[in-house]
């Protein structure tokens, strides 16, 4: 549902302006946080350019999570996840799952994983993911 106690009822995801800071909070995976972090900096940035843009993430009951749900107006336009990992077998592992499963239940065909530096589509049932690295994704052409 998208009324606002819902929203206010979700966890929150807690991202920050300066990565800086986040050397004084040092964390096991540092830099598979850092990356979410960049990349929901550079989503805010296309907010500012398109107002009606939003931001959200998803998890269900299971604790299956999508980094990162971009919605403009009723429609879910793109499913981003963001690893650190470039390893092929483990991001098929840990991040296609849920793109699939949020992807039907919310009609979205735009599915990305934003990795180090793995680079490939992946074809899984009738779906395609781009995988790309950090890098390539920040200096890419910014629509949609």
């Amino acid at each position: 549902s998208g009324t606002v106690y819902v929203k206010e009822s979700w966890p929150r995801k807690v991202y920050i302006c300066d990565s800086g800071i986040s050397t004084l909070f040092r964390f096991s995976d540092y830099t598979g946080r850092l990356m979410e972090n960049a990349v929901f900096l550079e989503l805010k940035r296309m907010q500012n350019e398109r107002p009606m843009l939003d931001i959200y993430y998803y998890r269900d009951y299971q604790q299956r999570e999508v980094d990162f749900v971009l919605k403009e107006g009723l429609a879910v336009k793109q499913l981003i996840q963001v690893t650190y990992s470039s390893d092929r077998t483990e991001i098929v592992k840990r991040e296609v799952e849920a793109l699939l499963k949020v992807s039907s239940e919310f009609k979205c065909k735009i599915l990305i994983i934003i990795s180090r530096d793995y680079e490939s589509e992946l074809k899984v049932k009738d779906k395609t993911i781009m995988c790309i690295p950090l890098w390539k994704w920040l200096i890419r052409d910014k629509r949609f």
